[in-house]
């Protein structure tokens, strides 16, 4: 039976990352050895890491001044390594979900901390809007796509201070203006590779403003005066990265990605607004989620949330379940994941419609 990998994180992957990566742990580069066993200096890693920051570069035409680095602890460590390297005596942050509630508290370690917006009023279920943000801090933090909740930033704001952004889980879906930001970080499980990577798109003046000194490894100088190789990367899921790099060029950039995307997720909302038994629980278009697809069943059909789900189990849907503090259903429709699945998961909403 086809799978349809509708996971949230660590979630599908192109085939062709999936294809290469394993014939790299087997022989990597005609080496005779695994990609998991080679010396990340070697010169056969040392073009993987190359490549795959100039086609970070060339994928988000990142502009000059900013370096492009690959680090370890995922996202949750860039929650601490960007206010201790940015905030100084203020920063402000936007509470859009619980990624970003995470690093409201890892900052307010190092500084004061405002929330100059919330929707935790209503489960996090839209994107505050007509906040104002202190002229005076050091930066101000988004996170632009919420994987648990289904909302989404897909524009790229102008702000008055330096933008700092979480793009985790929609890095690569569309194209961004990266001048607008300060720092870009995510985790990789997600649109690129494997977990066990996280990447930082620094701009490169934004950084040494602080007063406090900031040890070896939390440093983001540290990275990119070694062209993060200060110390072993984790070599097999940025070979991976480098993989879905590699694909998203010859799918035609973010720029197609994009249409795709869009398109994927157009198929499926519309189906959610037909169908009697379902209701999204986003309720605004502008805040919907292209990359996590957020939906339950409505009212009077509640007590078949279980049989939807199994049924969709039963058809090879993957990662369907909606996570605890939403329910329902989420269908995470990332870079890799086909059209047809989303067809496949429409008509499986359409069947069990007929059914009851």
């Amino acid at each position: 039976m086809k799978k349809h990998n509708f996971s949230a994180g660590p979630s599908i992957l192109p085939d062709f990352t999936i294809k290469n990566t394993a014939e790299a742990v087997i022989n990597f580069a005609g080496t005779g050895l695994s990609v998991m066993e080679v010396s990340h200096r070697d010169k056969e890693f040392m073009a993987v890491m190359d490549q795959a920051t100039a086609l970070f570069k060339e994928l988000l035409d990142i502009p000059s001044g900013y370096k492009v680095v690959f680090l370890g602890g995922g996202a949750s460590m860039q929650f601490c390594m960007v206010p201790y390297n940015l905030l100084n005596k203020k920063a402000a942050y936007l509470n859009t979900g619980t990624g970003a509630s995470k690093a409201i508290k890892e900052a307010k370690f190092f500084g004061d901390v405002v929330e100059v917006a919330s929707s935790k009023d209503q489960n996090y279920s839209y994107i505050p809007k007509g906040y104002e943000i202190p002229s005076d801090a050091d930066y101000f933090h988004i996170t632009t796509n919420n994987t648990i909740f289904g909302t989404e930033i897909r524009k790229d704001l102008d702000v008055k201070v330096p933008l700092v952004a979480d793009m985790s889980s929609d890095i690569f879906s569309r194209p961004i203006d990266v001048s607008k930001y300060g720092i870009i970080y995510g985790g990789a499980q997600k649109n690129l590779a494997p977990s066990g990577v996280a990447f930082a798109i620094v701009k490169e003046d934004i950084l040494g403003k602080t007063e406090r000194p900031i040890p070896t490894m939390l440093n983001y100088k540290t990275h990119m005066d070694n062209d993060s190789m200060f110390n072993t990367p984790p070599v097999l899921p940025v070979f991976s990265a480098l993989q879905t790099l590699l694909w998203l060029k010859d799918q035609g950039g973010v720029e197609a990605m994009e249409k795709r995307n869009i398109r994927k997720a157009n198929m499926l909302y519309s189906e959610i607004e037909r169908n009697k038994l379902f209701k999204a629980t986003v309720k605004h278009e502008e805040d919907r989620s292209v990359m996590n697809i957020c939906f339950v069943m409505t009212d009077e059909y509640q007590e078949l949330e279980t049989a939807f789900r199994e049924y969709a189990v039963s058809l090879g849907m993957v990662g369907i379940k909606g996570h605890r503090s939403v329910g329902g259903f989420r269908a995470s429709c990332y870079n890799a994941l086909p059209e047809a699945s989303v067809k496949a998961l429409i008509d499986a909403m359409q069947e069990f419609e007929k059914k009851h």
